[in-house]
């Protein structure tokens, strides 16, 4: 999300990242952690919930976040009712949770938002997959956004459990391209979502339909294009590199990064331009 120099949501810029990620063929626009909603103020919400909803193409699917702390989403519930975003994602709570709070909060805020919420597995512990198959069992889950980083995606059983217990076409991977098609072939889930999107929203397309179609052959070569950002993301931070190579790359001015969040280092920032660059304009 691009903010100007004073951190006040820039419409002109993040309409320039919209139209472009909407002309590389995608058209659902996730704000989450990439656009740090976890910070947002809620006196902004409204405001920029409306920017959002303005700037979006004809075709396009606005999903916003709300929480990740229990009284901010409850609160963001009552400013969405005067919207008609057909579900919000639920941004993960790393500390003071149980898995039996985190489903009575979901649960609670789906019901006073109305709709089906899309449900961010983040971190192991967050909550069970027995868990979360119930919220989906009763009609709470529009889908799944699964995240959990692993060493080897192959090998994780919190998520096998979960395409046990869950329909695997309500369940997102959630990790960027690197995983995708292993989760996507391996655990038969549905999609993926990306940062990098962000950059080269075409070949993130491609990637997908690569998949879909079976050419892994394919699907790998058009991830290997995506590894130098991303493995960048993974050494410093994901958040604060997207941020960054959406400017470095001449999208468009993403601004400061909004606090609790900082900017990179300059050498950081020469690294993340040239894998930016490489990116946005590799065939």
């Amino acid at each position: 999300m691009a903010r100007d120099a004073d951190l006040k949501f820039a419409p002109g810029e993040n309409a320039k990242i919209m139209r472009h990620i909407e002309a590389g063929g995608v058209d659902i626009l996730l704000y989450g952690g990439n656009a740090n909603f976890y910070h947002i103020a809620l006196s902004e919400y409204a405001h920029v919930l409306a920017g959002l909803v303005e700037a979006a193409g004809e075709n396009s699917l606005v999903i916003p976040s709300v929480g990740p702390a229990w009284g901010t989403m409850m609160d963001q519930a009552k400013i969405l009712g005067d919207f008609e975003f057909p579900t919000v994602m639920i941004l993960p709570m790393q500390g003071l949770t149980t898995s039996a709070g985190v489903a009575t909060g979901v649960r609670r805020f789906a019901e006073a938002f109305g709709k089906p919420i899309v449900l961010y597995i983040k971190f192991d512990g967050f909550i069970d997959p027995a868990d979360a198959a119930a919220l989906v069992d009763d009609g709470l889950v529009s889908w799944i956004k699964y995240a959990i980083v692993r060493e080897d995606p192959l090998n994780d059983p919190y998520l096998s459990e979960l395409v046990n217990l869950v329909d695997p076409q309500l369940i997102v991977s959630g990790i960027g391209e690197q995983p995708a098609i292993i989760h996507l072939r391996d655990f038969g889930i549905n999609g993926f979502t990306a940062g990098c999107v962000c950059v080269r929203p075409d070949l993130s397309q491609q990637m997908l339909e690569a998949i879909v179609a079976e050419d892994y052959e394919r699907a790998e070569l058009l991830r290997a294009g995506f590894r130098p950002l991303e493995d960048l993301r993974n050494e410093i931070n994901p958040v604060r590199v997207l941020h960054e190579a959406v400017a470095l790359a001449g999208i468009a001015d993403t601004g400061p990064a909004l606090p609790l969040l900082s900017g990179l280092a300059p050498a950081e920032s020469e690294r993340v331009k040239s894998a930016a660059i490489e990116l946005i304009n590799r065939a």
